[in-house]
């Protein structure tokens, strides 16, 4: 095996008309004020026609010296790469000008290869901030940037196609963006995401998915959403046969959250149980059937041995408001816990006199949507897919300190849940 071929597998360089010389094909040189591999090649054949005029090759097209160029390769062992590729120049006498030879390694008028740019693409699907990146590969932050925004228009959805089963949701846009919120779509089966909208306002959205053909709308079966009304009114405009389902994530979150105010309101007025309405607010959340009566265990704000059983019974006996409260909260848990709708409306519409205004609210809001929320019992979708999704989202853009550019953060989502063919 000769080591021109060796050299092309160290390089993963695919054309053999780049010739290695035989002893000095690598030297190491300083390069930006930091010490490369430096392999030396040349790219030399003959031509089918002249780039300028397009004639045919013959021998009034004749050799004109070498344009050497120093292309940027991915890292060997740890080393920053370059080849110095001497390319053959040719005059053409038809035309009187002159042309260099291209290869597939490298873009035409470019200094950095292919292979470093599919690199560079491939490091973006991970959480790692792209002035890493850039690091990595030893180019510039601005090179990164631009290999990124090039894949912007290689993901375009099918606007004759949609999944039968949506998720919608949204998350904190860029500083550029149009809206605050930025609006994201997925497939509830797969978690595919679909889309990205830079702008959640109704009117725009509602332009964005007429677009979509009527067949596509009509095919959607259902679509969950959290309890933002504008996603109501789109669905029964555009979706006109999807079936709204309510997250059972926020139907929860919404009477915890009334539970807990209910308990830090309670906690404001009784300084003597301050300490231990604080330090023990997580077993209010917890659910009634997980909580352990046998284990004793010495809690220092009762000055004794307690299970958690004993230590709910004590905050509860603290205020009634609070106590009816936790009950309201359980009897919701527990009938969402096992899908019975019936049970869940009747006591929603039962007279909970004794609850927190916190409480009475959530109950006028649940009620608001009670015909969605029999759908969220019906069916076993929900927005978990899309909340996780929506958790990667901010851990890179925490990463990166931010985004300005919509556009580029929306490439950057693209890239990581793997939408761009490298």
């Amino acid at each position: 095996m000769s080591h021109q071929h060796s050299i092309r597998n160290l390089l993963n360089i695919k054309d053999k008309n780049i010739i290695f010389d035989d002893e000095n094909f690598c030297s190491i040189e300083t390069i930006k004020h930091v010490k490369a591999k430096v392999f030396h090649g040349t790219l030399t054949y003959q031509p089918k026609a002249c780039d300028a005029c397009g004639h045919v090759f013959d021998d009034q097209i004749i050799k004109h010296g070498f344009k050497t160029t120093l292309i940027k390769m991915p890292s060997v062992f740890g080393y920053p790469t370059y080849l110095k590729l001497r390319k053959q120049r040719y005059y053409c006498k038809h035309c009187h000008s002159t042309f260099t030879l291209q290869t597939d390694i490298v873009a035409k008028n470019c200094c950095i290869s292919n292979h470093t740019k599919v690199s560079i693409a491939l490091d973006a699907k991970d959480k790692i901030s792209e002035k890493d990146i850039a690091l990595k590969h030893h180019v510039s932050h601005a090179t990164v940037s631009r290999v990124i925004d090039s894949f912007y228009s290689y993901y375009q959805p099918n606007v004759h196609y949609l999944p039968k089963h949506l998720c919608f949701d949204e998350f904190k846009s860029v500083k550029s963006g149009a809206g605050a919120m930025s609006f994201i779509f997925c497939n509830a089966e797969t978690g595919e995401i679909v889309d990205i909208v830079e702008d959640r306002r109704l009117h725009v959205l509602k332009e964005y998915f007429l677009r979509y053909s009527k067949k596509a709308r009509n095919a959607v079966k259902t679509i969950v959403i959290d309890m933002y009304s504008p996603y109501i009114s789109l669905i029964h405009e555009v979706f006109p046969k999807a079936k709204i389902i309510i997250d059972k994530f926020h139907i929860l979150q919404l009477f915890s959250r009334a539970l807990n105010k209910t308990r830090i309101n309670v906690m404001k007025r009784d300084k003597k149980n301050y300490n231990k309405l604080k330090k023990y607010w997580k077993l209010l959340l917890k659910d009634q059937t997980k909580l352990d009566y046998k284990n004793y265990t010495y809690h220092r704000c009762f000055k004794k041995l307690m299970c958690e059983v004993d230590i709910l019974h004590y905050i509860m006996n603290l205020d009634s408001e609070l106590k009816e409260s936790y009950e309201l909260y359980q009897y919701v848990r527990h009938y969402i816990k096992t899908k019975d709708f019936e049970h869940l409306k009747k006591t929603l519409k039962n007279k909970w006199n004794s609850v927190s205004s916190y409480m009475r609210t959530a109950i006028k809001t649940i009620n608001k949507y009670i015909n969605y929320v029999e759908n969220t019992l019906k069916y076993d979708y929900n927005n978990g897919i899309l909340e996780g999704i929506n958790n990667k989202i901010k851990v890179i853009k925490r990463i990166s300190f931010g985004y300005r550019c919509f556009r580029h953060f929306k490439t950057r989502i693209l890239i990581t849940q793997n939408l761009m063919t490298m």
